[in-house]
């Protein structure tokens, strides 16, 4: 079976083609700008140079039709026609309390997920214009949504309330609801399996570090809490993102410089993060990390904090699940950054462990950094959001 698997933003629209009986990206790629001047489809077939097409992208339909012209192209494509094209997975962002799994999509799901827009205004809207987008052009096909938010749906209510009145829960459904659990879910069980145990005897902390971030606690197959909440803003310091802080500062800095309150989220949540603690220097940890060797004070401050802030949640998921077999990094900086590991893990020796630093020079691929005799197991584990959407697609059309 072949998936395409779709992750549509406001103005762009990543893919994959995978085929379900070997695992394989028979082809990826990228639209952007969609709905401006200058858009683009970058396409790459498996084993094949990237090709750039300037090309007009009005809108979401548009796009994936050029999306389904490169794949069926007889030069750069990888399938003679869409009839190769099995089935579509959609990655969406939230389903609030609606959905605690992945669904086959409907015109009932669609309303679903619609009536979760004011929930994440920036991501649902632009995921159902994918979805529409493939309806009307492959009206045969069944698609599946998967959902962010789906793997913590398992959080306990001491984990996802607020210390609010209890009636924005019942009336606006105002609680934690936590992200990236596809990507959560993925790594904690592949964890589990490079160690050679089952998910469901371990406890395992989830560091999924990248421009955004969020820690999970999977305490025997099952999320128990996360660091993102209402929305993804809250939790770690992000690249952009402020992460935790208290809630008066935003009335408090809006009043000083006479701005509104949605001028204030929107500081937060563009301009905050490691971008703005380094003084605007960048929200890339390799430009951060090349100032800090220059000795400049605020990236420095602002690497030390971003530490300090992922040590201090999973110290925190330690004591929920009360104890913690497995730290898990993944994601961009996860993957990636030697330095931000090192300086994390610094934290956790109290747990009886540490990481090998031979080891944990290695970029991007699955290792175990902690000694085999560790009470705690460190490790790396690339995440695949797009093999689990894939993997999540089949399971549901078969």
């Amino acid at each position: 079976m072949n998936v395409l698997v779709i992750n549509c933003g406001s103005s762009s629209l990543k893919y994959q083609l995978i085929s379900s009986e070997t695992e394989k990206v028979l082809a990826k790629g990228l639209c952007e700008r969609i709905g401006i001047d200058g858009s683009a489809i970058t396409h790459q077939p498996e084993g094949g140079e990237k090709v750039t097409t300037q090309v007009p992208m009005p809108d979401h339909t548009a796009a994936v039709k050029y999306v389904i012209e490169k794949l069926t192209d007889p030069e750069v494509g990888v399938v003679k026609s869409l009839d190769e094209i099995d089935a579509v997975g959609h990655r969406i962002v939230h389903g609030g309390e609606k959905f605690n799994t992945s669904v086959v999509i409907n015109d009932e799901v669609i309303k679903a997920i619609e009536e979760c827009n004011d929930l994440a205004p920036l991501h649902n809207p632009a995921n159902l214009i994918g979805i529409n987008a493939c309806k009307k052009l492959m009206p045969n096909v069944p698609m599946v949504a998967v959902f962010d938010t789906a793997f913590h749906q398992t959080m306990p209510k001491k984990a996802f309330l607020y210390g609010l009145p209890y009636e924005y829960y019942e009336k606006y459904k105002v609680r934690r609801y936590g992200f990236h659990g596809t990507s959560h879910d993925f790594v904690s069980a592949r964890a589990a399996e490079i160690l050679g145990k089952k998910r469901e005897d371990l406890k395992i902390i989830v560091c999924h570090l990248g421009n955004g971030a969020s820690v999970t606690a999977v305490d025997h197959g099952r999320s128990i809490d996360t660091s993102m909440g209402l929305t993804p803003l809250e939790g770690l310091i992000m690249g952009t993102r402020s992460g935790d802080i208290d809630p008066a500062i935003i009335s408090f800095i809006a009043d000083k410089e006479n701005i509104s309150a949605d001028d204030m989220i929107n500081i937060c949540n563009k301009k905050s993060g490691v971008l703005g603690l380094s003084g605007g220097i960048s929200s890339d940890f390799r430009d951060l990390a090349s100032a800090a060797e220059s000795n400049d004070q605020k990236a420095i401050d602002a690497l030390d904090t971003y530490a300090y802030r992922v040590a201090k949640y999973i110290g925190s998921y330690a004591m929920a699940m009360k104890g913690v077999d497995v730290i898990a990094f993944t994601a961009g900086i996860g993957e990636n950054n030697c330095q931000m590991r090192a300086a994390i893990c610094d934290y956790v020796t109290w747990l009886g462990t540490s990481i090998d630093p031979e080891k944990n020079a290695i970029r991007g691929e699955e290792v175990i950094l902690s000694k085999p005799d560790d009470k705690v197991a460190i490790m790396v584990v690339p995440t695949n959001e797009e093999l689990a959407i894939a993997r999540e697609t089949v399971r549901l059309v078969k």
